[in-house]
Order: structure tokens, then sequence, then C-alpha cells
């Protein structure tokens, strides 16, 4: 059995490039995806992702703005340490963090599988729609970066983008 694989794109639209995680989503929307492969946009809706994890997967790839102090655009890939992750103070479930979404997974007795991060240097996080010029150039990238993790292939994928990762 192929492994089952969950993309996950969090963020909030109205914060400008906090938006990113969506908007690579909205991408991958047009891309033909494996059986196996399952895409999301929960936004800001961290309680709907706990209880999406709780069917359990093999991988699960978090797309998101994470700021590390590099020039805007910059795209990282951070596998997560779900010990770590899973010790968040308290569950809000008007604010559910990656890290609170993880705990409440725990919680439940659910699972995630391997925890990766695709995530993005925001350049703009203040109140407005829309994606900075280096965040809306560093999606494709993403993209193909999700392509290359969740399914092996970046050759399928929406533009013809068939450029490696």
């Amino acid at each position: 059995m192929r492994p089952r694989v969950l993309v996950a794109g969090i963020g909030n639209i109205f914060l400008g490039d906090d938006g990113f995680g969506v908007e690579v989503i909205t991408r991958l929307e047009q891309a033909e995806l494996p059986d196996w492969v399952q895409i999301a946009d929960y936004g800001i809706a961290g309680m709907h992702l706990a209880y999406d994890l709780l069917g359990g997967y093999d991988t699960t790839i978090l797309l998101d703005a994470t700021p590390h102090g590099q020039p805007p655009g910059t795209l990282s890939l951070i596998e997560a340490d779900l010990d770590d992750l899973a010790k968040a103070p308290s569950i809000d479930a008007h604010g559910m963090q990656p890290e609170a979404v993880f705990r409440l997974l725990r919680l439940l007795g659910g699972d995630a599988g391997r925890v990766l991060i695709v995530g993005c240097e925001p350049g703009n996080v203040e109140p407005g729609i829309g994606l900075s010029e280096e965040v809306q150039a560093a999606v494709p990238a993403a993209v193909r970066a999700v392509a290359e993790l969740a399914w092996g292939t970046a050759s399928r994928l929406p533009d013809g983008q068939k450029t490696e990762v």
C-alpha cells in the first residue's frame, strides 16, 4: 500500500504573506494528484486540521509562513519534532497554532506521521489581502517542493511547471 499524505495549507489570508500556505494549496488544486495524496486549505481552522489528522497519515506536510529572519520569499523545509510541538501550553479552539493542533491530536490519540513544514519567510503580515511580490514569486518553487515530497515527481504540475526542486 502506498503511503497516505496530507498536504495542509495554513495561515490567514487577511494578513498578507501569512496566506502563503493557502495560495500554495490553490495552485496544487490544479495538479493531477495521486490517490494517496490529500490536499486541504485549513486557513486558520486548526481545530478542523486536528480532527482530520485523527484519520492517521504517514506524512503530513504543512504549508505556512515561517519567519526565521531570512529575506522575504526564502523557502525552508523543516522536519517537525512532534514531541516538542505537542508540549504547547494550552489549547484555544479560536486560535489553534500548529503546536496546539498537535497537542490536541496527541490528547485524542491521533497520529500525523512524519510532519514536514514547507515554510516561506514573510515580508508583510500586516492586515490586507495578497502576497508580497517576493512571497508570490516563491509559490511555484513551493508547489514543486511539495510535489517532490508528497509524490516524488514534479512532472504533472499546473502551468507546465517541470523544473526540478
